[in-house]
């Protein structure tokens, strides 16, 4: 009897993890349909960050990252495929150590990223649980969390996301995260600023932290927002946005 009560307990628990997984997936399915669809598997993207140039292509699996810009040494070209790393200053390619190479690729990754969201969220790499349904500013959302594996997932899979989804426009209009690299943090952004471009959504955000470190929990960086426990660090805009369709 009592291994039968546990195996029912056992059985529920597995069947509502299933369950929150089958919906944070549908969620985050149909916010990349709205959001640019199958645009972003074959398309060409453009835009500059930070003075720094961006240039992505994506079809049928292949990848070509690039980012461009001016720098002390002259300027400086770096190009991430499926396969390669390159980089050329001043056209003329040069040798750079394997640990520079991850941390290039890894910098390149991050910046296309956050830039093109919710694209790459239902990778196989990813996991995703619905949180519950919250309301900010008198709006409501999906709140979903989400992890990585360790294959797959990038050097910086160890970090944890949280996803607001707009119940009615299927778009992603705050997120947040917690990393453990460089001393570790948690950071909150507010989206602003949304262009639709070639049917790809872009938007610019307000980076934020909270006042006090340690004193939030991920799940609660939307109440820190509203209660004003979140202090402004930096905007993320993006310039000169180009899509091109494949």
């Amino acid at each position: 009897m009592q291994k039968s009560f546990v195996f029912i307990i056992c059985l529920f628990f597995i069947l509502s993890c299933y369950k929150e997984e089958n919906l944070s997936a549908k969620i985050i399915n149909e916010s990349i349909k709205v959001s640019g669809g199958n645009i972003f598997e074959s398309s060409e993207v453009s835009f500059v960050f930070r003075n720094i140039r961006y240039i992505g292509t994506r079809n049928g699996g292949a990848f070509d990252l690039q980012r461009q810009f001016q720098d002390s040494i002259g300027f400086i070209k770096d190009r991430y495929t499926n396969d390669s790393f390159v980089r050329l200053v001043n056209d003329i390619q040069v040798e750079i150590p394997d640990s520079m190479v991850s941390k290039y690729q890894n910098s390149i990754n991050s910046v296309f990223y956050f830039a093109q969201l919710p694209y790459k969220l239902n990778d196989s790499a990813v996991h995703s649980e619905y949180v519950n349904e919250s309301l900010i500013n008198g709006v409501k959302y999906h709140k979903i969390r989400v992890s990585f594996d360790e294959e797959g997932g990038g050097k910086d899979h160890d970090d944890n996301f949280m996803y607001w989804f707009n119940t009615e426009t299927n778009f992603i209009d705050y997120l947040g995260y917690e990393y453990i690299t460089d001393g570790g943090g948690m950071r909150f952004r507010t989206c602003y600023n949304e262009r639709i471009i070639e049917g790809m959504r872009f938007v610019d955000c307000v980076n934020m932290k909270p006042k006090i470190d340690g004193s939030i929990l991920l799940e609660n960086l939307d109440t820190a927002f509203e209660n004003g426990d979140l202090e402004e660090l930096s905007k993320i805009e993006l310039y000169n946005i180009k899509v091109d369709r494949i």
